[in-house]
């Protein structure tokens, strides 16, 4: 496998950086320490620039190249889980009720292992401009940046980020043109009865009736208002009606996420939702509000930044171990917010055998570190040479 020799040595140092990482997680956008890491790092590295705050934590470093070019975006996440960590590892979570139990502490830990490599050598033309997020999991500190005007500032042409996957051998690579992960619309549905003594239902408004009848008539929005030859999920997750055996409540809500892989269906499916809940609700005399959380867009890949970016990927582990072909995912990621605005890829990772991402299980495997370090590297030296 030839991954780059001079980022091969860095490989015990990366296991370091990496397991320091796992064992000091941060949810959200309060990556602090992280942050700090990265920058400490990075300073010894010697980029060029190095600015903190973007989406409260995020850390944005630049490293010029050898002559004048474009500018190519290289994305991290850094943030954890809040979740309770089960490996019994010897570096495992040092903080309750946080882990990296997704592989953003090795993501991070890939980011760092190819910008070491490209301040030392600097084989590219322009500038690389590095971008450490928080806030991926949930927040969308990728959309964050958007809005602080992080393409704007630095004059991203393009960028590209990965991500581990569990199950995928180590040493290859999975991606795919155009839809590769699902929007994200989280939603919570109130509803507000008259609540009563269970013995007299009559002088009641049942939110429980009400809940019920939403929650089946939410289940025809894929069946019936999706085109078949598309994709569309609603799945509701939780329904909190009522305390007692001997008291209708006043009040219910309801809980769930609709994902979709085009703006379009995305669109349609939270236009019926919330058209499905007020006339339902009226339907029974209650009275419901719809809320959506944190949402996020589809993320579509750009045609041509997949063939390159497959091409890269097939320098470093051979062509043969790079699928263009991957099945899109429901689930969803917050680097769509940088796609949206500009051209890029997204690319999975091998982990090897491994639990699965957000189970307490979970482990980056170190051994992937040079690969990706060397991936993110060779996109840079490729998409920029040096002009004689």
């Amino acid at each position: 496998m030839p991954v780059n020799n001079r980022i091969a040595d860095y490989f015990a140092e990366m296991k370091s950086w990496r397991q320091h990482l796992h064992a000091n997680p941060e949810v959200g956008f309060d990556c602090d320490d992280t942050a700090g890491f990265v920058v400490e790092r990075l300073g010894e590295f010697g980029v060029d620039q190095i600015e903190t705050g973007w989406a409260k934590t995020g850390v944005v470093a630049v490293i010029n190249g050898q002559g004048a070019g474009q500018t190519i975006g290289l994305r991290a996440d850094m943030d954890a889980l809040p979740m309770i960590e089960e490996t019994g590892l010897a570096y495992a979570s040092g903080r309750a009720g946080a882990m990296h139990a997704c592989g953003h502490d090795g993501h991070t830990t890939m980011l760092l292992g190819a910008a070491k490599y490209l301040a030392e050598t600097r084989k590219f033309s322009g500038r690389v401009v590095l971008i450490f997020q928080p806030a991926e999991e949930a927040g969308g500190g990728a959309g964050v940046m958007m809005q602080e005007g992080l393409l704007e500032k630095f004059d991203i042409s393009q960028v590209y980020a990965m991500h581990n996957l569990p199950g995928l051998e180590v040493g290859r690579f999975e991606t795919v043109r155009g839809p590769i992960l699902a929007s994200v619309d989280d939603f919570e549905i109130d509803i507000t009865g008259q609540g009563g003594h269970a013995a007299h239902p009559d002088q009641t408004i049942d939110p429980v009736v009400v809940a019920v009848n939403i929650v089946q008539a939410l289940q025809s929005i894929v069946s019936r208002n999706v085109d078949p030859m598309k994709a569309g999920v609603l799945s509701v997750t939780q329904i909190n009606v009522g305390s007692a055996n001997n008291v209708i409540a006043q009040t219910g809500k309801i809980v769930g996420t609709i994902r979709a892989f085009e703006p379009e269906v995305r669109e349609m499916m939270c236009a019926r939702l919330q058209e499905i809940v007020a006339h339902t609700a009226h339907a029974y005399q209650a009275q419901a509000r719809v809320q959506f959380l944190d949402g996020y867009p589809p993320t579509i890949n750009d045609h041509s930044a997949v063939d390159f970016a497959a091409e890269v990927a097939g320098q470093v582990v051979g062509q043969g171990n790079v699928f263009e072909d991957t099945i899109p995912s429901m689930g969803a990621e917050d680097f769509a917010f940088m796609l949206e605005r500009c051209k890029g890829a997204y690319l999975y990772i091998g982990n090897g055998d491994s639990a699965d991402l957000h189970n307490p299980k979970f482990d980056f495997n170190d051994d992937i570190s040079p690969i990706g370090a060397s991936y993110f590297a060779q996109l840079v030296e490729t998409a920029q040479p040096i002009k004689r």
